[in-house]
């Protein structure tokens, strides 16, 4: 299997494999590639309507050169914290924006997304997020609005009054409940149509096994969050493979 960077060749097949409407499985199969490097290829290069293999290329490349410039090789280059190493850091990011992107979210605030999550501190002013993305702030704050609004962010003012934005504990258990709930209203709606159309026409049975299909999920949804609870605060393990 090929290792490296996807070749300008490989993005055009990949632009083909999207235009016949394939699988990313099987645009990796054709490739010899892993699903894996298919999919955060489209994805982090405007996903499978928009993809273009000589955009992505040029894309590519200038991630390349931005990462050469940013992590300077040798005595002099900046440590990292936590001595972790910036670029795979970054690929990191990429990926774990990538998971966001799939689920519906759009690739700037999946990006603003994921760089949040994975600060220690785990807030960041805009300034800062501008800076880490290295786009310009109003594309920060359009993604902020958006995730405010799904109750994925929060905001605070630090003790220089500057505005921060949070993800932390609880902003991930209300994101679930409030997907609980638009789950359950689904449900409420569905529900609805059984007088409209009729009990006992095929159309209203339908919406009614829709109807209880969704009540059972989001009570699960609902459920299981509340008993995972603590998961979320609980303390990373440090009494195993720790060093003497």
């Amino acid at each position: 299997m090929p290792g490296g960077r996807l070749t300008q060749q490989e993005r055009q097949q990949i632009t083909l494999g999207l235009a016949d409407g394939l699988a990313y499985a099987e645009i990796a199969r054709r490739l010899d590639r892993p699903t894996s490097t298919v999919t955060r290829e489209v994805m982090r290069n405007g996903g499978p309507t928009a993809y273009r293999a000589d955009l992505a290329h040029h894309a590519t490349e200038r991630r390349a050169r931005r990462g050469r410039k940013a992590t300077p090789r040798g005595a002099g280059a900046p440590s990292q914290d936590h001595g972790r190493d910036a670029e795979a850091v970054r690929e990191y990011e990429e990926t774990f924006a990538t998971v966001f992107m799939q689920s519906g979210l759009p690739r700037m605030t999946a990006r603003t997304l994921a760089g949040l999550y994975t600060t220690d501190a785990g807030s960041l002013t805009a300034a800062e997020l501008a800076a880490r993305l290295q786009v310009s702030p109003a594309s920060v704050s359009k993604a902020i609005a958006f995730l405010e609004g799904q109750g994925l962010v929060r905001r605070e003012r630090d003790e220089r009054r500057r505005e921060r934005y949070v993800v932390d504990d609880d902003v991930l258990y209300q994101s679930t409940m409030a997907s609980a709930r638009a789950t359950a209203h689904l449900g409420e709606i569905a529900r609805q149509g059984v007088s409209v159309l009729g009990p006992g026409t095929p159309a209203a049975a339908r919406l009614e096994n829709i109807a209880r299909f969704v009540d059972f999920v989001s009570e699960s949804i609902a459920r299981a969050a509340d008993q995972a609870r603590e998961v979320l605060h609980a303390k990373p393990d440090t009494t195993s493979g720790g060093a003497g």
